[in-house]
């Protein structure tokens, strides 16, 4: 049932419900879910999860990839830092073997991403 109109500040006229809901009325209770198989594993499920939202990665050989590229890439800065700073080897091998290391950290990640981009449209969760 509508009672009088209200007018608020700006001039427009409203209709106010005579009753407002309340908020501590009884909910209706949440439809029961069911569980749907899709078909994957629950490794698959986590694989999938971990690549496209958050989460450790514990597949060994993107790991094993990983550190490998790193240290790869630690050594080569190294060595060319040692060759581009020939008057101080050792800062220079610090220098270069960090920013080796940064490097071998994003283009590896980088590398796996795309990688990981292809094998799920691929439709390989595994």
């Amino acid at each position: 049932m509508i009672s009088d109109p209200v007018q608020p500040m700006g001039g427009i006229v409203m209709d106010a419900p005579d009753e407002i809901a309340q908020p501590n009325a009884p909910a209706e209770p949440a439809p029961k879910l069911e569980s749907v198989d899709l078909g994957i594993s629950a490794r698959e499920t986590y694989n999938i999860v971990t690549d496209l939202a958050v989460g450790p990665n514990v597949r060994l050989r993107d790991n094993v990839f990983q550190a490998i590229s790193i240290f790869v890439c630690l050594v080569l800065g190294a060595l060319v830092g040692v060759v581009v700073a020939s008057d101080a080897r050792i800062a220079g091998a610090l220098v270069g073997g960090f920013l080796g290391l940064v490097a071998g950290l994003f283009l590896s990640g980088i590398f796996l991403m795309i990688y990981r981009f292809v094998q799920h449209a691929r439709g390989k969760h595994g």
